[in-house]
């Protein structure tokens, strides 16, 4: 739900705070740090139990959610953000990493997997829903705050109900490799926003990112064991995951942008806009996930993929000033069931190919890679967006009025110019969208014949 209620808001919030030219980094500060602490909380999660790790991080997201919600400008905003993505680097791949080790037969986890996908539906239905009317009948602000009651709720069940056996090790955590990923990382952020600074950031990124492998090879206990790449279905796994993950979050990140700005949508037609996105991922991994052992990990998602690489370029091609909003609603719709066909059989793939105590970082790693190809997604083509406007007529703050209620008080011809401007820009970002969703479906097809076990057993430990 939190994926779809702040990109329904973002626009509005920016209406509110100014910087338009932070709107990318909104996004990119919450993954960055989602990215980098997803494989420390993997590797805790081997060494101290998966219940502790998703405890802390359900408190450091309650925490971001409510900083966000009182922040009084958008580098606060940003800042907060990055505290919210370091509480939910340890929710998605905890759940995953949980379910993993209750079932052990590939039947029962696609079948899970496929109770995971309806609650994730009706949550992605119901977020830019209750997004739009909550920016429309309150304040944007209260998009954060509603996450505080559903979290606590959330921890309050797994302290009553999930019991685990771990055996506690004394462990070393990678911080000087986290650290320099971080770095990298931003590095390549900081490289798109000018030339000027892509002239040392670039050089830094590249320098980071050689020490990042050098420390990753002696570290005793590596933030990304570099060895799991040698396996084969993890190694493709991560590199789709990475491309998915960059076409997936710039598609949810721009549409609503898109919408509310050039369409001139409201926010509850812009939430609604990449909603069915996230209705259609749950109900095609519930259907893979049920004919999964029938008809193997390779033509779902390679099939998946297709999908989402057609929808993305109908984005591309379709999406003009004028257009019907059902038009990105189907395409969006479209695009989720692609990639929800292809994500069930690549996690149980990867999963199934790691014995228990590697399966937190192994799963871990497979989602770092796919949340660190939307930070730098995100990005990299916020930094193309804000450089087309530069090089427009367009001042940025008439920018922002179209995305506030002083869009109305707006000359219509200088309506037309800021949105023809801003139109201009962004089908540049879903033609790179869906050269992305491209390459995505060009690695897919690498994926190696994995055989389908329907045996097995959940660990004593689960």
């Amino acid at each position: 739900m939190e994926m779809t209620v702040v990109s329904t808001a973002m626009p509005t919030a920016v209406g509110d705070l100014g910087g338009l030219h932070l709107y990318a980094w909104a996004f990119s500060a919450y993954m960055l740090t989602a990215t980098v602490s997803v494989p420390i909380y993997g590797k805790l999660a081997d060494l101290r139990g998966r219940k502790p790790v998703m405890l802390v991080g359900i408190a450091l997201f309650l925490i971001g959610s409510m900083a966000c919600g009182r922040a009084g400008s958008m580098a606060a905003l940003v800042a907060f953000r990055a505290i919210q993505g370091l509480g939910a680097g340890a929710i998605q791949p905890m759940a995953l990493t949980i379910v993993g080790d209750l079932f052990g037969d590939v039947r029962e986890r696609g079948r899970m997997q496929g109770v995971f996908g309806a609650v994730w539906g009706v949550a992605g239905l119901v977020g830019p829903l209750l997004g739009g009317a909550i920016v429309q009948w309150l304040s944007w602000r209260w998009v954060f705050y509603v996450n505080v009651p559903l979290g606590l709720g959330c921890a309050a069940v797994l302290q009553a109900a999930y019991h685990e056996k771990v055996e506690h090790q004394e462990h070393r955590l990678d911080l000087a490799g986290a650290f320099l990923l971080a770095g990298t990382v931003l590095a390549v952020l900081v490289a798109t926003r000018s030339r000027a600074t892509g002239a040392w950031a670039l050089p830094a990124a590249l320098l980071l990112g050689l020490l990042f492998v050098v420390v990753e090879r002696r570290a005793a206990e590596p933030l990304l064991p570099l060895d799991l790449f040698a396996h084969r279905v993890i190694g493709v796994a991560s590199a789709t995951g990475a491309l998915v993950g960059a076409a997936m979050i710039s598609t949810v990140t721009f549409v609503p942008l898109y919408v509310q700005s050039v369409l001139g949508g409201s926010p509850t037609t812009a939430g609604g806009a990449i909603a069915p996105m996230v209705v259609g991922w749950p109900i095609a991994s519930a259907v893979s996930g049920r004919i999964l052992h029938r008809v193997g990990y390779r033509p779902l998602i390679r099939g998946g993929l297709a999908v989402s690489f057609l929808s993305a370029v109908g984005l591309a091609l379709l999406l003009r000033p004028g257009t019907s909003p059902w038009l990105p609603r189907a395409l969006t719709a479209l695009y989720g069931m692609g990639l929800g066909m292809a994500n069930t059989p690549t996690v149980i793939a990867v999963q199934t190919s790691v014995p228990w105590n590697r399966r937190g970082v192994a799963t871990a790693s497979t989602m770092f890679f796919r949340t660190i190809g939307g930070t730098l997604a995100v990005g990299v083509l916020g930094g193309l967006l804000a450089a087309s406007l530069a090089r427009s007529p367009a001042t940025p703050e008439q920018v922002e009025q179209l995305l506030g209620p002083e869009r109305a008080l707006l000359d219509p011809a200088v309506l037309a110019s800021v949105a023809g401007a801003l139109q201009v820009g962004m089908v540049r970002l879903f033609w790179a969208a869906a050269g992305i969703a491209g390459a995505a479906l060009a690695v897919g097809l690498a994926f190696p014949p994995v055989p389908v076990s329907t045996s097995g057993r959940p660990p004593a430990s689960a």
